[in-house]
């Protein structure tokens, strides 16, 4: 087993079994995917700590437990149709196209872009594809989406985006909570209605673009 291999391993065995996550698609997935491949060559030996893990320009891999946990949350069959927002360098687009059919992620930094475009190429993907867009408009060119995925903590999610959501949708989030403490929140979308609910607390890092808006005191 190589070294990238057993710390894989370790990283399923110590960050993500004990944490709650039992689907097995899902561990699948995480075992199969090379971590190393989407993070910045000097930064390969961190691939599988348990936090946030920065990539360039900013951004971050959001730790390995918090992300399985919100894909288990919101539930992705192999059928669905998945919109993947701040993809970053594609990891999480990658292990996504390990449970769905068809994974479009978008990525507001071009040059992120690019890198997710090559190493999805490089590690087999071949039902996903990374787009340079404004993370805050979402994709509606694609929708609607059986599952939206947000890579990265927001005040709050847009509209616009909730309404990407196919009729029976969900979207997994870290929302800013009154509290200032994020919290992992499961959107539903049924009977044209959406509702949410709060699932754990986790404090990933914020997603550029999602920040408050100001408050205006008369």
């Amino acid at each position: 087993m190589s070294e990238y291999a057993a710390a894989r391993l370790n990283m399923v065995e110590g960050q993500i079994r004990p944490n709650k996550v039992t689907d097995q698609r899902l561990v699948d997935a995480m075992l199969d995917i090379p971590r190393e491949q989407f993070v910045p060559k000097a930064a390969r030996g961190f691939a599988y700590v348990d936090e946030d893990l920065a990539i360039g320009n900013g951004r971050y891999l959001m730790e390995p437990m918090v992300f399985a946990r919100m894909l288990q949350e919101v539930g992705i069959d192999e059928t669905d149709v998945v919109l993947d927002i701040g993809s970053g360098s594609g990891y999480s687009t990658a292990v996504l196209a390990r449970l769905a059919a068809t994974v479009v992620g978008i990525e507001s930094d071009a040059e992120l872009a690019r890198q997710a475009t090559e190493s999805l190429s490089a590690v087999g993907v071949d039902n996903a594809v990374v787009i340079a867009a404004p993370l805050t408009e979402g994709y509606p060119q694609q929708a609607p989406y059986d599952v939206i995925v947000i890579e990265g903590l927001v005040s709050e999610v847009p509209e616009g985006i909730l309404a990407q959501m196919t009729e029976g949708g969900r979207l997994v989030a870290a929302v800013l909570g009154d509290r200032r403490v994020g919290e992992v929140k499961l959107f539903q979308r049924s009977g044209g209605v959406t509702s949410a609910r709060t699932l754990f607390e986790a404090h990933p890092h914020p997603l550029p673009g999602f920040e408050a808006k100001p408050k205006f005191v008369f």
